[in-house]
Formats: C-alpha cells, structure tokens, sequence
C-alpha cells in the first residue's frame, strides 16, 4: 500500500467520529492511536521474549528493565500480555484493558500518550460507545516495520499532521517541515562538504533540536550515500520517537 493511500485509509477513521467530534478534533484520535499501532506492530515479534523475560526476572527479585529492553531490542517495551488484536476480544471491559495495555509501555511512550492527553479522549469515545469500533479500526491496520519502513511511517504521519492541520485552520508547516524544504536545507548543508566527505574518517555532525519526523536526519543520510560509497551515517538518538510526537503538542 503506497504512503498516500495508507494516510488516507487511517484517515478513514474519521468517518467514526463524525457524530462525536468536531473535525479539527479528528487529530486528536488518530495521531495518538496511529501511534499505538505502531508501537503495537513493533514489539510483536518479541512479545514472547519479553514476556519470558519478566517472568524470569520477578522469580529472580531483581529490576526487569534493561533485560526486557534487551529483549525487545528497541528503546522502549511493554510486558503487558494485552496487544491491540487481543483487546478486541472482549468489547465489555475494553476501556480497562485499553488503559491496562498503555500504562504497561516503558515512562518514556506513557509520557507521548500523556501528551496526547490519550486518557481524555478514550473517555470521549467510551462515553459515546466508540471506542470499540476505533479500536478495532486501527487494530486492522498492517503497521508492521516489514509492511511499512520507517521513512515510510514518518510520511504517513506528515501527511496525516497536514490534514489535521487544515481541518485546524493551521498551516501545515506549523508542525512540520515539507520534504522540498528538507531537500533544499541539505543540499545546502552538503554544498561545500562533497569533496571532504569523499575522504575516510571525517566526521560531520547534524543536530536537529526539534526532531519531528526525523526527516531532516533521515534526508542528509540518503543523501549522504548518494554522493560516496564510503559514506556513513550513524544515528546517535535513541529517543526520535518520543522526540518526535512530544514536538507536536508541546
């Protein structure tokens, strides 16, 4: 599935929300909810391990987080047995297990979701007997890092700031910077560098204090392997995510 037509099925979701939600509130559900996908899809593979590891590590008495990072072999995790397809399988009591399953993530994804004001806006869609149907809704949806790359991910959710954006009255731009205005800065960036990066062990370093999508990190290293074989781009970050949607509504 093409990023336009992902971006545009997740949007989908805002045909729920029509008779709850004014339209410059669909953001505020989605974003959040594309995000827990995500994460969702992420740690999938290595559920099992982790969940094998905080068994282990409890029996032991000694603090699971660094071997449950291990296991998960990201920057955050959850040890809850809950994901999003298992929460549809019980629509009585799937604002609790919603709640159980997102307070189960590392401090730093709980604080995203914090951000969000997540909490508020799963009452909203309880209280209007929603909040079953979008969770299922989003539980459909292939976020899976093989399915959908990570610059893949970052555009979908670009596209997706830009249609909250115009349904906010808000330029687009407010929280985010277009791809050609990301182009232009690194090659401007680069224009003088071609000749010195072509050499072994130089070193350059590119800090983006307000992260968004990672794209301007992520644009000087494709850019980066274009102009030399020799060429490479290590990422020192290991908090763009929380980066990332912190920046949106802080």
């Amino acid at each position: 599935m093409s990023q336009q037509a992902l971006s545009s099925f997740i949007w989908s979701v805002a045909d729920l929300l029509r008779s709850d939600c004014k339209q410059s509130e669909y953001g505020r559900v989605i974003l959040p909810y594309t995000i827990l996908r995500r994460l969702d899809c992420v740690l999938e593979p290595t559920k099992p391990a982790v969940l094998a590891e905080l068994k282990a590590k409890e029996k032991e008495g000694v603090n699971p987080e660094p071997f449950l990072l291990r296991k998960a072999g990201q920057s955050f995790y959850n040890p809850s047995s809950l994901d999003m397809p298992k929460l549809m399988g019980d629509s009585d009591n799937i604002r609790e297990h919603l709640y159980s399953y997102i307070n189960g993530f590392s401090p730093a994804v709980r604080d995203i979701f914090e951000r969000f004001e997540f909490h508020a806006q799963v009452e909203r869609l309880a209280k209007s007997g929603l909040l079953y149907q979008v969770t299922e809704k989003f539980a459909g949806i292939d976020l899976h890092p093989d399915a959908v790359s990570n610059h893949q991910m970052g555009l979908v959710f670009e596209e997706l700031i830009r249609k909250f954006a115009e349904l906010s009255n808000e330029t687009a731009g407010e929280h985010f910077t277009p791809r050609e205005v990301i182009r232009l800065m690194v090659n401007l960036l680069f224009i003088e560098d071609d000749e010195v990066l072509s050499k072994p062990g130089v070193v350059r370093t590119i800090y983006d204090p307000t992260a968004g999508t990672g794209g301007i990190v992520r644009d000087p290293a494709r850019q980066g392997r274009g102009r030399s074989q020799a060429h490479r781009v290590m990422f020192v970050s290991r908090k763009v995510l929380v980066n990332c949607t912190r920046n949106l509504y802080s």
